[in-house]
């Protein structure tokens, strides 16, 4: 199973003057967190993309192509890439490029986006969510096979004998589908054979048991390869070396987040009630010592039969010495016994 690091890029909210950390900052922030996740071995980096005023990051693959030249094995990887507002043509040259730089190293994990703010910004109708995906993500594919594309879709000029360049390493780009819980989702991720990333935000993570069953069941009746089966989840996580400090001191900053958030969303205000519950063995956050988090990670690993797990580690922005310290313990502590007992 693949260890990795997800995040979004969340800015800091200053308590005295209630503004937003600059962005240029947290994006330094970032990468000296990635150079460190290089360092200490970890498997995977993704960045997510959202066009607000509370996150830094809007491009993944310029934050990515950084990263590239100053990292040597970590695979970089957009979580994700919002594909229905995007054009599959440039969003492919980009993640070629950043593959080129990497040599080797970049994949793209597609969604429909749980966010919203990217269709008016780029001329998109919500009313077409579903099907903006569905086209573009054929364009995406046909175009990561083929470098000389002929193609017409509803929502994209035509292409007639156009070439999409430069092409990734070995002309395959690594594509992944995120999927927040939709069983459609699961199914076309299956039917097409791409590696899947469940997003477990909430809840018990035992409720998502029969998307997961339902992918294997897709994915083997359509005829792929069992050797090349990838799916992984991407959960909240934050460490330290006293569970219960780590959780009193991450839970404010947390909660405001979701909160901020969900202002938007109609939610209800976050409780410490849903955060400690999270917190248990049948919860979805990882949040708390390294010893808990070994157990609860070993624990999803099993009950989905994963290939990655990636812990989501930047939510209601911590401060960049805490994620330092978050990442330090995940390298050094977690990830190290996590694969010890798989190898038994």
């Amino acid at each position: 199973m693949e260890l990795g690091i997800s995040m979004f890029g969340d800015l800091r909210v200053d308590p005295i003057t209630n503004k937003f950390q600059p962005a240029q900052q947290r994006l330094g922030e970032i990468i000296e967190e990635i150079k460190l996740m290089d360092e200490l071995g970890m498997d995977y980096f993704g960045i997510g993309e959202h066009h607000r005023p509370d996150f830094a990051v809007s491009s993944p693959e310029i934050l990515l192509a950084a990263a590239a030249v100053v990292t040597k094995n970590i695979k970089l990887g957009s979580a994700v890439s919002v594909l229905s507002s995007a054009d599959p043509v440039k969003l492919y040259q980009n993640f070629a490029m950043v593959d080129l730089l990497s040599n080797g190293r970049a994949e793209l994990m597609a969604g429909r986006g749980s966010f919203i703010e990217s269709f008016p910004l780029f001329g998109n109708n919500l009313k077409d969510y579903n099907e903006l995906f569905t086209e573009k993500l054929d364009l995406l594919l046909k175009i990561n096979k083929e470098e000389s594309i002929t193609w017409k879709g509803r929502f994209r000029p035509e292409l007639v004998k156009q070439q999409v360049l430069p092409r990734a390493v070995d002309n395959n780009l690594p594509i992944w589908i995120a999927v927040g819980g939709t069983p459609e989702s699961v199914i076309r991720a299956g039917q097409l054979g791409l590696p899947l990333m469940i997003a477990i935000i909430g809840g018990s993570p035992s409720q998502f048991k029969p998307l997961f069953n339902l992918y294997r069941e897709e994915y083997q009746k359509a005829g792929h390869d069992m050797a090349k089966f990838q799916v992984g989840i991407h959960a909240h996580a934050f460490f330290g070396d006293d569970g219960d400090e780590v959780a009193a001191n991450y839970y404010p900053l947390y909660a405001a987040q979701m909160d901020r958030i969900g202002k938007s969303r109609g939610w209800s205000p976050y409780t410490k009630y849903q955060f400690d519950y999270g917190r248990q063995r049948e919860g979805a956050l990882f949040v708390g010592d390294a010893e808990a988090a070994i157990d609860k990670i070993l624990y999803a690993q099993e009950m989905f039969g994963l290939t990655r797990f990636a812990a989501h580690m930047d939510v209601g922005a911590p401060a960049h010495k805490d994620m330092m310290k978050s990442i330090e313990i995940f390298g050094t502590k977690i990830a190290p016994k996590v694969r010890e007992a798989l190898k038994k």
